[in-house]
Protein backbone atom coordinates (compact mmCIF):
# COMPACT_ATOMS: atom_id res chain seq x y z
CA UNK A 1 0.00 0.00 0.00
CA UNK A 2 1.19 3.52 -0.80
CA UNK A 3 2.67 5.53 2.07
CA UNK A 4 0.97 8.81 2.95
CA UNK A 5 3.66 11.50 3.15
CA UNK A 6 3.18 15.11 4.25
CA UNK A 7 5.80 17.29 2.58
CA UNK A 8 6.43 20.99 2.81
CA UNK A 9 9.09 23.64 2.58
CA UNK A 10 9.27 25.51 5.86
CA UNK A 11 10.90 28.66 7.20
CA UNK A 12 13.25 28.21 10.14
CA UNK A 13 10.54 29.58 12.45
CA UNK A 14 8.03 26.91 11.38
CA UNK A 15 5.87 28.49 8.66
CA UNK A 16 5.01 26.89 5.30
CA UNK A 17 3.17 29.95 3.99
CA UNK A 18 3.25 33.59 4.93
CA UNK A 19 0.28 35.65 6.13
CA UNK A 20 -2.79 35.10 3.95
CA UNK A 21 -1.18 32.05 2.36
CA UNK A 22 1.55 34.12 0.66
CA UNK A 23 4.11 31.84 -1.01
CA UNK A 24 6.24 34.51 -2.70
CA UNK A 25 8.91 34.06 0.01
CA UNK A 26 9.62 30.61 -1.44
CA UNK A 27 10.79 31.78 -4.90
CA UNK A 28 14.49 32.21 -3.98
CA UNK A 29 14.57 28.63 -2.60
CA UNK A 30 13.28 26.71 -5.62
CA UNK A 31 16.66 25.67 -7.05
CA UNK A 32 17.09 22.03 -8.09
CA UNK A 33 17.35 19.74 -5.07
CA UNK A 34 18.12 16.00 -5.31
CA UNK A 35 16.01 15.25 -2.20
CA UNK A 36 12.98 17.01 -3.73
CA UNK A 37 13.57 15.20 -7.03
CA UNK A 38 13.65 11.86 -5.18
CA UNK A 39 10.41 12.72 -3.37
CA UNK A 40 8.73 13.68 -6.64
CA UNK A 41 9.87 10.41 -8.25
CA UNK A 42 8.31 8.45 -5.35
CA UNK A 43 4.98 10.32 -5.66
CA UNK A 44 2.14 8.62 -7.52
CA UNK A 45 -0.73 10.88 -6.40
CA UNK A 46 -1.35 14.08 -4.46
CA UNK A 47 -3.83 14.63 -1.64
CA UNK A 48 -4.29 18.39 -1.49
CA UNK A 49 -6.21 20.79 0.71
CA UNK A 50 -8.48 23.22 -1.10
CA UNK A 51 -6.60 26.25 0.22
CA UNK A 52 -3.33 24.82 -1.09
CA UNK A 53 -4.89 23.78 -4.42
CA UNK A 54 -6.27 27.26 -5.09
CA UNK A 55 -3.43 29.08 -3.35
CA UNK A 56 -0.45 31.13 -4.24
CA UNK A 57 2.19 29.39 -6.41
CA UNK A 58 5.57 31.20 -6.37
CA UNK A 59 6.12 29.90 -9.92
CA UNK A 60 2.71 30.98 -11.28
CA UNK A 61 2.80 31.70 -15.00
CA UNK A 62 6.15 29.95 -15.57
CA UNK A 63 7.18 26.48 -16.69
CA UNK A 64 7.85 25.70 -13.02
CA UNK A 65 4.21 26.22 -11.96
CA UNK A 66 2.66 23.32 -10.07
CA UNK A 67 3.77 20.55 -7.74
CA UNK A 68 7.53 20.01 -7.40
CA UNK A 69 8.33 23.04 -9.53
CA UNK A 70 6.12 21.86 -12.37
CA UNK A 71 8.02 18.58 -12.80
CA UNK A 72 5.29 16.33 -11.36
CA UNK A 73 2.11 15.40 -13.21
CA UNK A 74 -0.52 12.89 -12.16
CA UNK A 75 -3.75 12.41 -10.24
CA UNK A 76 -4.67 14.95 -7.58
CA UNK A 77 -7.38 14.53 -4.96
CA UNK A 78 -8.55 17.82 -3.46
CA UNK A 79 -10.35 17.82 -0.13
CA UNK A 80 -13.06 20.50 -0.08
CA UNK A 81 -16.65 21.15 0.93
CA UNK A 82 -17.10 23.47 -2.07
CA UNK A 83 -16.00 21.80 -5.32
CA UNK A 84 -15.94 23.94 -8.45
CA UNK A 85 -18.41 23.36 -11.27
CA UNK A 86 -15.65 21.99 -13.53
CA UNK A 87 -12.04 20.95 -13.07
CA UNK A 88 -9.04 19.53 -14.95
CA UNK A 89 -9.16 15.82 -15.89
CA UNK A 90 -6.45 14.67 -13.40
CA UNK A 91 -8.15 16.39 -10.44
CA UNK A 92 -10.90 14.91 -8.26
CA UNK A 93 -12.70 16.95 -5.61
CA UNK A 94 -14.22 15.28 -2.54
CA UNK A 95 -15.39 16.18 0.95
CA UNK A 96 -14.62 12.75 2.45
CA UNK A 97 -11.07 12.39 3.78
CA UNK A 98 -11.23 8.60 4.17
CA UNK A 99 -12.45 8.14 0.61
CA UNK A 100 -9.87 10.63 -0.70
CA UNK A 101 -7.01 8.78 1.03
CA UNK A 102 -8.19 5.36 -0.19
CA UNK A 103 -8.68 6.59 -3.77
CA UNK A 104 -5.34 8.44 -3.80
CA UNK A 105 -3.54 5.33 -2.51
CA UNK A 106 -5.16 3.20 -5.21
CA UNK A 107 -4.22 5.77 -7.88
CA UNK A 108 -0.62 5.95 -6.61
CA UNK A 109 -0.12 2.23 -7.16
CA UNK A 110 3.36 1.21 -6.00
CA UNK A 111 4.32 4.85 -5.37
CA UNK A 112 3.42 7.16 -2.47
CA UNK A 113 0.70 9.73 -1.87
CA UNK A 114 2.05 13.19 -1.12
CA UNK A 115 -0.09 15.34 1.18
CA UNK A 116 0.02 19.08 0.48
CA UNK A 117 -1.62 21.41 2.97
CA UNK A 118 -1.25 21.79 6.73
CA UNK A 119 -4.92 21.23 7.58
CA UNK A 120 -5.23 18.04 5.53
CA UNK A 121 -1.98 16.75 7.08
CA UNK A 122 -3.32 17.51 10.57
CA UNK A 123 -6.52 15.59 9.81
CA UNK A 124 -4.53 12.63 8.48
CA UNK A 125 -2.37 12.63 11.63
CA UNK A 126 -5.44 12.73 13.87
CA UNK A 127 -6.85 9.66 12.11
CA UNK A 128 -3.55 7.76 12.24
CA UNK A 129 -3.24 7.75 8.44
CA UNK A 130 0.00 9.66 7.94
CA UNK A 131 3.19 7.58 7.54
CA UNK A 132 5.92 10.18 7.02
CA UNK A 133 6.70 13.88 7.25
CA UNK A 134 9.25 15.38 4.85
CA UNK A 135 10.37 18.94 5.54
CA UNK A 136 12.72 21.18 3.61
CA UNK A 137 13.85 23.87 6.08
CA UNK A 138 15.08 26.99 4.32
CA UNK A 139 17.14 29.83 5.84
CA UNK A 140 14.47 32.49 6.28
CA UNK A 141 12.30 33.73 9.16
CA UNK A 142 8.72 34.66 8.23
CA UNK A 143 7.41 35.60 11.67
CA UNK A 144 3.79 34.80 10.83
CA UNK A 145 1.65 32.70 8.55
CA UNK A 146 0.59 29.07 8.22
CA UNK A 147 2.46 26.71 10.53
CA UNK A 148 3.76 23.32 9.42
CA UNK A 149 1.59 21.75 12.09
CA UNK A 150 -0.85 23.53 14.34
CA UNK A 151 -3.18 21.73 16.71
CA UNK A 152 -3.87 23.79 19.84
CA UNK A 153 -4.62 21.48 22.74
CA UNK A 154 -3.44 18.54 20.64
CA UNK A 155 -1.42 15.61 21.81
CA UNK A 156 2.21 14.63 21.34
CA UNK A 157 3.05 12.93 18.05
CA UNK A 158 6.40 11.17 18.04
CA UNK A 159 8.52 11.09 14.89
CA UNK A 160 11.75 9.22 14.14
CA UNK A 161 14.44 10.20 11.64
CA UNK A 162 14.65 8.27 8.40
CA UNK A 163 17.04 10.65 6.64
CA UNK A 164 18.72 14.05 7.03
CA UNK A 165 20.59 15.99 4.44
CA UNK A 166 21.88 19.52 4.01
CA UNK A 167 22.13 21.23 0.64
CA UNK A 168 22.96 24.81 -0.25
CA UNK A 169 19.24 25.68 -0.39
CA UNK A 170 17.75 23.71 2.53
CA UNK A 171 18.04 21.21 5.31
CA UNK A 172 16.02 18.14 4.38
CA UNK A 173 14.37 16.07 7.12
CA UNK A 174 12.52 12.83 6.46
CA UNK A 175 10.67 11.45 9.49
CA UNK A 176 8.46 8.44 10.15
CA UNK A 177 5.32 8.85 12.26
CA UNK A 178 5.68 6.56 15.28
CA UNK A 179 2.54 4.62 16.05
CA UNK A 180 2.28 3.33 19.59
Amino acid sequence: MANLIYSATMSLDGFIAGPGGDMSWLAPYTAPDPAADELAARTGALLVGNTTYGGDDPNCGTDAEGAFGGTWHGPQFVLTHNPPASWPPDVTFTDDLGRAVATARAAAGAKDVNVLGADVARQCLELGLLDEVVVFVVPVLLGDGVRLFDHPGGHLIRLEHIARDVSEESTHLRLRVVRD
